[in-house]
């Protein structure tokens, strides 16, 4: 391992695009369907990873979610969700991740049957758990699925009120083509309204720039998850930089849904030239073969990246979290540290 893998490793980070349900392990899935007595066409852990398709690719991203909400089955009780979360928090902190903002599919558990009661009271008593004992703090935002309509969506919106107060935001994720921002204008707003205090939407992964301009301005969000598309259109680029709008990029997750053919074509290194604000995440990563630093390892082989590259790409993810300015500055601080002891 060279010295630039070691002071990746090493380093405070931030993760700001994780799908709790993309954490889902094979060896969890398995102990969890026979705990439910979930019947899943696998015959062992390894069936599993074989599905899970480790080191190939998926062909596209229906692909992958066709598996992904395959794999949501085993999940049913508060304690599956409370073991999820925990087991992701628990990697995230052996990889020097002190905070993450993670994304949730309520949809896919409510239309199974499953409380939503359920599904947040499990997540959060993780949450707590892992901040008072390995002090990794950690936000919860509530995405909706973009395959299903707008009604379906306002009615999770209705099942989370009594639960604002742990949920930071809502995101919209799923499939994006066919499913542009727009058809989620108004339970975006409402959101709003009901006191959720950020809003974020994949945009640009599959769908085109105008995805991307329609999430700034109809849903008026505060971060965008993906973004490569945007930049083939300049305008949108500069309007990007000059706003400094985070993009929350996952390299892995690009490359296993053929979003790029070769992760030497991944366009992190051309989004930092032109000043927009990346930052580096794992998007879904037991089915991508990487959490937070198999990702910034591998882009940083592939694309050749700096020191001072993987500097930028961890203070941009501490500048576009929604911590509180205290927070903020205690993770800056943290950085700060770690660069003075680690000085070349």
């Amino acid at each position: 391992m060279s010295v630039l893998d070691d002071f990746i490793e090493g380093m405070p980070k931030v993760e700001l695009h994780l799908h709790i349900e993309g954490s889902l392990e094979p060896r969890m899935m398995f102990d969890l369907a026979q705990r439910n007595a979930v019947a899943l066409p696998y015959a062992d852990v390894a069936g599993i990873e074989t599905a899970f398709r480790r080191g190939a690719r998926f062909e596209n991203l229906q692909d992958f979610l066709d598996l992904y909400y395959a794999g949501m089955s085993v999940l049913w009780s508060e304690a599956d969700f409370h073991a999820l979360t925990l087991a992701y928090l628990e990697r995230a902190a052996a990889q020097n991740v002190v905070h993450a903002e993670i994304f949730f599919d309520p949809q896919a558990h409510t239309d199974r049957g499953v409380p939503f009661e359920t599904v947040i009271r499990g997540i959060t008593r993780a949450q707590d758990e892992a901040e008072q004992r390995l002090g990794i703090t950690s936000h919860l935002i509530m995405c909706f699925l973009r395959h299903l309509d707008e009604e379906a969506a306002f009615e999770t919106l209705r099942q989370s009120l009594p639960y604002r107060d742990r949920i930071l935001g809502v995101g919209l994720d799923s499939g994006e083509m066919g499913n542009p921002p727009a058809k989620f204008q108004q339970v975006f707003a409402e959101a709003r309204k009901q006191g959720f205090r950020v809003a974020v939407a994949h945009a640009g992964e599959e769908g085109p720039p105008e995805y991307v301009h329609e999430a700034l301005d109809l849903l008026q969000v505060d971060r965008i998850d993906h973004g490569n598309r945007a930049l083939e259109d300049n305008a949108l680029v500069d309007r990007l930089a000059e706003s400094g709008m985070a993009l929350t990029v996952c390299p892995l997750s690009n490359y296993k849904l053929c979003v790029v053919d070769d992760l030497k074509e991944h366009p992190l290194k051309i989004m930092l030239d032109r000043g927009l604000k990346a930052t580096m995440n794992s998007d879904d990563p037991s089915y991508f073969d990487g959490y937070v630093n198999e990702n910034y390892l591998a882009v940083t082989e592939a694309l050749g990246l700096s020191r001072e590259d993987i500097v930028t790409l961890a203070r941009n993810g501490i500048e576009a979290s929604f911590v509180p300015p205290e927070r903020k500055a205690e993770m800056r601080r943290q950085l700060d540290d770690y660069l003075v002891a680690h000085a070349v």
